[in-house]
C-alpha cells in the first residue's frame, strides 16, 4: 500500500496539459450528501474546471443513500454522451456487492480517473472526554459495545476500518452507518455518537470542533502534528479510501480518455494542489491507461478485506 501510494502520487500525465474542454455543461453526480469529503473534492474540481473551461458549467447533482449504492445502481442508465461523470469510491464499490444487497456489481462500474486518497482516522468531538487514543481504548475495554462510532455507509472504507480497529486493538465498539460524512459530522457534534472511524480530512475540515486520536499514515499528518499514527501505536496500518470518477459503460473510449486527461489536468493545477493539501486530501493520478492494472490490484486487496469482514469466503 505504501509503495502504491508513493507511485501514484508521482505518476505524471503529460497529455493532460493539452486537454480539450467539453462542448457542453458537465453533469457531475455525487453518491453522498453535500458536506462530506466527496462533496468538498467535487467543489474544488468545479472551481478549477471553471478556470480551465470558462465556457461551460459543472453542475453537481446529488443522489445519496445506501453507502453510495443509490447512485451507483443507476450509473449505467445515464447517457453515455461524455458529459455525465459520477463520483465513485474504493473500497466501497468492491465491498458492497459481496453482501448482495446492492443492484450493481464491481464490474458494472467503469472507473475513469482516481484523483485522491484520504487516510483512515479515529475522530471524536473536541469536547470528548477521550483526549488520547489510550483514553479511548481504555473506555472501550471497560464497557464493550457502549462506544458508538459513525461511518459513511455499510461495507464502505469506514466500515472496514471500524472492523479493523476493533480487531487490532481487542475492543468492541458499535458501528453506526450514515448516508455521508455531512450527516455524521452533525451527529458527532451533537453527542449522538462517540466519534467516527472516518478520515483525516474529517478532523482537518472541522478544526476546533473535531479531534483526531490516530491516523493510518506512514508519518504524522502535517496538519495534525499532535495526532499519532497507528504505526506509533503498535499496528502497521496505512490505509484509507480512494475517490474518483466513473462514466456509464456506453461512453465511447475516446470520451473516457478525454475526461481522464481533463481530470489529470485538474490534479496538476497548483491551486488544486493547495486546496487538496488544505483539506487533507492526498492527490493520486490513475487514468484510463493505468486503470486495469490498478483495479486488479485493488480488487485483490479488498477481497481479502471482505473475507476479514465475513462478507466473502
Amino acid at each position: 500500500m505504501k509503495r502504491l501510494l508513493g507511485a501514484l502520487c508521482l505518476i505524471a500525465a503529460p497529455v493532460a496539459l493539452a486537454q480539450t474542454c467539453p462542448e457542453k455543461n458537465l453533469l457531475y453526480w455525487q453518491a453522498f450528501p453535500a458536506g462530506g469529503e466527496s462533496d468538498i473534492s467535487a467543489r474544488h474540481q468545479q472551481l478549477i474546471l471553471k478556470k480551465k473551461c470558462p465556457a461551460i458549467e459543472t453542475i453537481i447533482q446529488y443522489k445519496p443513500g445506501v453507502g453510495g449504492a443509490v447512485m451507483w445502481n443507476q450509473l449505467n442508465a445515464l447517457p453515455g454522451d461524455g458529459l455525465n461523470v459520477v463520483g465513485i469510491n474504493l473500497p466501497h464499490i468492491v465491498l458492497a456487492p459481496f453482501e448482495g444487497q446492492v443492484q450493481y456489481k464491481t464490474e458494472d462500474i467503469t472507473p475513469t480517473y482516481w484523483f485522491h486518497y484520504t487516510p483512515d482516522a479515529l475522530v471524536v468531538a473536541e469536547s470528548s472526554p477521550y483526549k488520547s487514543f489510550q483514553d479511548f481504548v481504555k473506555a472501550a475495554k471497560g464497557d464493550p459495545g457502549k462506544l458508538a462510532l459513525g461511518g459513511s455507509g455499510i461495507n464502505s472504507a469506514n466500515h472496514a476500518a471500524h472492523e479493523r480497529l476493533d480487531s487490532e486493538f481487542g475492543i468492541k465498539t458499535l458501528y453506526v452507518p450514515y448516508k455521508g460524512t455531512g450527516d455524521m459530522t452533525v451527529a458527532i457534534a451533537g453527542g449522538h455518537i462517540t466519534g467516527a472511524m472516518g478520515y483525516s480530512a474529517l478532523a482537518i475540515n472541522n478544526k476546533g470542533k473535531m479531534r483526531a486520536l490516530a491516523v493510518a499514515m506512514e508519518k504524522r499528518h502535517p496538519l495534525l502534528p499532535d495526532t499519532p499514527t497507528f504505526k506509533e501505536l503498535g499496528v502497521d496500518w496505512v490505509d484509507g479510501a480512494f475517490r474518483g470518477i466513473g462514466m456509464p459503460k456506453s461512453t465511447p473510449p475516446a470520451a473516457r480518455k478525454r475526461m481522464s486527461d481533463l481530470w489529470a489536468a485538474l490534479n496538476s493545477d497548483p491551486e488544486m494542489k493547495e486546496l487538496a493539501a488544505r483539506s487533507g486530501f492526498e492527490l493520486v493520478n490513475v487514468g484510463v491507461d493505468q486503470m486495469d492494472t490498478f483495479m486488479k490490484e485493488r480488487i485483490k486487496v479488498y477481497t481479502e478485506v471482505a473475507k476479514r469482514m465475513g462478507l466473502a469466503k
